[in-house]
C-alpha cells in the first residue's frame, strides 16, 4: 500500500503533548452531519440551494448556527472529549477550518484531514483528530471510478496513525451511494465503493483496522456481508440509545434502523469495551405522525427548523 500513501510531515502533525499522560479509553465518533456547506457557491458542484439565495436560504447565520450545533453534538458523545471523529457530509475545507478553528470546537484543539472528491454535490468525508491521542502517518484519497449511470461519487478516505499508547490504526471512512432509484438497482454502485475499499484491506490482514461511515445500507445488506467477508466484524450491529430513546442512528417512517457503521477486524475486537448511539435529548424531537422520537434534523423537507443532523452519532470505545 505504500506506493498510493502520502507521507505527511511529522513537523506539521507531531504535538509536544502526544506523550501526555495516558487516559483511560481511546474513544471513536462517527457521525453523518447532514448538508454541512458553506454559503458559497464552488464552481462545477451542484450546491446552489445551499446558498443565501438558494431555496433553502442558507445565510451565514443558518450556517455558525449548523457548525456549533455539530460542534455542541461531538461534545455531547462521552465524558471524555472523543479522539477521534469520522465526519460524513461535510462540503468542504473551510467548513472544516471554520468547524474546527472558530465554532464551539475551537477550543478543543482538534486538527483533520478530508477528501476533495467529484462527488457532484460537492460533499466529501473527514477525520477530526486530537494531536495530542494520535498521529498520523500516512493518508490517501481512495477515488471510486463510477459505473454506467453511476454518479461521481465521494473518495474513500484513508489514514495510518499511531494512538498514544504506540497503537497503530488502519482508518477507512466511507460514504457510500444512497438508495435513489431503489436499493436493488444502485446495488451495483455501492458494490463499486465496496470493490475498491476491500482491495485496500487485503494487505491488511492481521492489522487494527477501523472502517466507518454512512453505508447506505443495513447490517445485514449486502455491503455489510461483503466487509464481514473481509473478517470485520460491526461492532455497532446492535447498538442503541445511551438514554433509551434510540434503537439506531436513523429513523425512516417510525423505525429506527442503521445505516451508519463502525466495523473492526479482529485484532481490535478485544480492544472493544462499549458501542452506543447518541441519544441526548437535545438530538431528537417528537415523531408527530408514527409516534416516540426521531433525529431533529436540520430541515424538514425545505421547512428550515434549527435541528442538528438526521442521524445520530455512533460511538465506540476502546482499550488502546
Amino acid at each position: 500500500m505504500r506506493n498510493w500513501k502520502r507521507c505527511l510531515s511529522l513537523l506539521f502533525l507531531v504535538s509536544h503533548s502526544f506523550f501526555c499522560a495516558f487516559a483511560q479509553s481511546f474513544t471513536f465518533v462517527e457521525l453523518n452531519c447532514e448538508n454541512a456547506f458553506d454559503t458559497r457557491h464552488d464552481e462545477g458542484k451542484e450546491d446552489e440551494e445551499f446558498t443565501p439565495e438558494g431555496t433553502r436560504r442558507w445565510t451565514r447565520t443558518r450556517y455558525w448556527r449548523k457548525l456549533n450545533g455539530l460542534g455542541q453534538t461531538i461534545l455531547s458523545c462521552s465524558d471524555e472529549l472523543p479522539d477521534l471523529v469520522a465526519l460524513v457530509e461535510v462540503e468542504n475545507d473551510s467548513v472544516l477550518h471554520d468547524l474546527t478553528l472558530r465554532s464551539l470546537l475551537r477550543g478543543a484543539g482538534y486538527q483533520y484531514l478530508m477528501t476533495s472528491s467529484p462527488d457532484v454535490r460537492g460533499i466529501d468525508v473527514a477525520l477530526l483528530y486530537q494531536p495530542a491521542r494520535f498521529r498520523p502517518i500516512c493518508y490517501d484519497c481512495l477515488s471510486v471510478e463510477p459505473l454506467k449511470e453511476m454518479r461521481p461519487t465521494r473518495d474513500i478516505l484513508y489514514v495510518e496513525g499511531e494512538t498514544q499508547r504506540g497503537d497503530t490504526l488502519h482508518l477507512f471512512i466511507v460514504h457510500a451511494p444512497s438508495r435513489y432509484g431503489g436499493e436493488l438497482e444502485s446495488r451495483p454502485f455501492r458494490q463499486q465503493v465496496m470493490n475498491v475499499l476491500t482491495s485496500a484491506l487485503g494487505p491488511l490482514q492481521g492489522k487494527h483496522i477501523v472502517v466507518a461511515g454512512d453505508f447506505n445500507d443495513y447490517s445485514d445488506g449486502h455491503a455489510l456481508r461483503l466487509l464481514e467477508a473481509q473478517g470485520l466484524s460491526n461492532v455497532s450491529k446492535d447498538a442503541q440509545g445511551q438514554h433509551g430513546h434510540a434503537k439506531g442512528t436513523y429513523r425512516y417512517q417510525g423505525e429506527w434502523r442503521s445505516i451508519d457503521h463502525v466495523l473492526v477486524s479482529a485484532s481490535l475486537l478485544q480492544k472493544v469495551s462499549g458501542v452506543y448511539v447518541n441519544d441526548a435529548t437535545f438530538l431528537l424531537e417528537p415523531d408527530e405522525r408514527y409516534g416516540g422520537y426521531k433525529p431533529r434534523r436540520t430541515y424538514n423537507g425545505y421547512r428550515y427548523q434549527r435541528g442538528f443532523s438526521d442521524h445520530l452519532p455512533l460511538v465506540v470505545k476502546l482499550g488502546l
